[in-house]
């Protein structure tokens, strides 16, 4: 067997052996070499921030400074955050290293277009040559999007904002390297090339895409989770359990369409494929171990720290094969907020945290996308803890969705999209919030239409 078919016929072994369910265990559509038109991919590639892990490792980054040759470095996060120790650990390692630096602290919690374009307007006065985020995925975020149109200051704003909402351009230019440091553990931002912000006219949340944009380097320090409130935590924990479980649940990558003529159009978000599947899995794993250890004890360094980890883990895993409907149908959900006043958080204005507005929906998503992929919703019910030795594989939906449910239940989330001021009157501003988010939603393995997405929202109105 020739070196080329030997990987192909590997590859379609790993493929079926991972699972039989009718979302993945279809058998590659084309071999290697085929000429023939492509509908759907027939390829899937991983790109990764490089990422450094330690207790204390924030010392280093001025040496990292110091080794890019930098000159001008724009240190980017938020006001709540400039005066604890994560903010402080970093500043104290660019003076020690005579770093010439400038501050930005406006970023605003759950980023809006308008407080993006704040921030790329600083970027472009100040001439820098490398940037620093310090904070959680919206500090990471606004700094990429501050990057990349101070990198291409010609581009107008929604050259590079996904489609239908942006243009969705490809970014061919270079941008400046960028060094990410997560101070919570939930977006998985210093992983990925993606910057999420709420388009204020739709009252929908869209974004960037582009591998060009993801971190050079994130530098994961748990000594900064230590920080985080009782329900940050919790509410990072639930983005990457849904980060977990999205991206192992996702349509198979050979599924997604279409298949790009240039790779350069490939999508960040490529679909469920078998390396993507290990991280994600892993990271299902230590959520299901430590998430509840590290909400209900701040100095539990080993649990915070894991979960640090695990953010991480899920970041490469999601980062590669994509969310689906939990994320899209999240985005209206903050979107939209009226007056919720978000536990934890120190901010004026109304607040549904990323990572609640996306779990609110769970036992609901699951239960409707797990007749695609019985066996992997089964294997994430049993690694959260269910016992599914006598489950029918038709009952795979309910079952996770019920394990979900006791999941938040212990963690004290509210009881749906209710306790959080919607209501059935809602539901068809919320479909439409989330029509726009196909770059997420088409990665759903179930098909879907505006009516399961009414049926999906007011099943999450109330989930206990």
């Amino acid at each position: 067997m020739a070196g080329r078919d030997r990987v192909v016929h590997l590859l379609r072994q790993l493929e079926r052996a991972a699972c039989r369910c009718p979302a993945h265990a279809n058998p590659f559509h084309q071999g290697v070499g085929a000429q023939t038109v492509q509908k759907t991919d027939y390829a899937f590639e991983m790109a990764s921030s490089n990422i450094r892990y330690g207790a204390g490792v924030s010392r280093e980054i001025g040496m990292d400074l110091q080794n890019l040759g930098a000159q001008n470095v724009c240190l980017m996060t938020d006001r709540n955050l400039s005066v604890l120790p994560p903010v402080k650990a970093v500043l104290e390692s660019l003076a020690k290293n005579g770093v010439q630096y400038k501050v930005y602290d406006n970023v605003r919690v759950e980023p809006t277009d308008t407080s993006f374009k704040e921030a790329i307007a600083f970027a472009k006065n100040g001439s820098f040559d490398v940037y620093v985020a310090v904070g959680g995925g919206s500090v990471i975020d606004t700094c990429k999007a501050a990057n990349l149109y101070a990198s291409h200051p010609d581009a107008d704003f929604l050259d590079f904002v996904n489609a239908p909402i942006g243009k969705g351009k490809p970014v061919t230019g270079a941008v400046r390297p960028l060094i990410a440091v997560p101070t919570t553990a939930g977006t998985g931002s210093e992983t990925t090339g993606v910057a999420i912000f709420d388009f204020e006219s739709l009252k929908a949340k869209t974004g960037i895409a582009s591998r060009a944009i993801r971190p050079t380097l994130g530098i994961v320090d748990p000594i900064h989770t230590l920080s985080m409130p009782e329900r940050v935590a919790a509410n990072s924990g639930f983005d990457v359990l849904c980060h977990a479980l999205e991206s192992y649940t996702a349509l198979p990558y050979n599924q997604r369409s279409p298949c790009p003529s240039n790779p350069i159009n490939r999508p960040a978000y490529q679909g469920s494929n078998p390396i993507s599947d290990v991280w994600s899995r892993h990271a299902l794993n230590v959520v299901a171990k430590f998430m509840k250890r590290a909400v209900r004890d701040p100095e539990d360094v080993e649990a915070r720290s894991s979960m640090h980890l695990a953010s991480v883990f899920a970041g490469i895993g999601f980062g590669n094969a994509g969310v689906h409907l939990c994320h899209g149908m999240s985005y209206p959900i903050a979107g939209n907020v009226k007056t919720h006043s978000a536990k934890g958080y120190s901010v004026e204005h109304p607040l549904v945290p990323h990572g609640l507005s996306v779990v609110l929906t769970s036992p609901a998503v699951f239960n409707f996308t797990a007749p695609m992929c019985p066996e992997r919703h089964l294997e994430a019910a049993e690694i959260l803890g269910a016992d599914i030795r006598q489950v029918k594989r038709e009952d795979a939906g309910a079952v996770l969705a019920d394990t979900l449910r006791h999941f938040l239940f212990d963690l004290a989330v509210e009881d749906g999209l209710g306790a959080v001021g919607y209501s059935t009157d809602d539901i068809p501003a919320l479909v439409k919030g989330t029509i726009p988010q196909e770059r997420v939603t088409k990665l759903s393995p179930r098909q879907h239409s505006e009516d399961d997405l009414s049926e999906l929202f007011e099943a999450s109105m109330k989930i206990y």
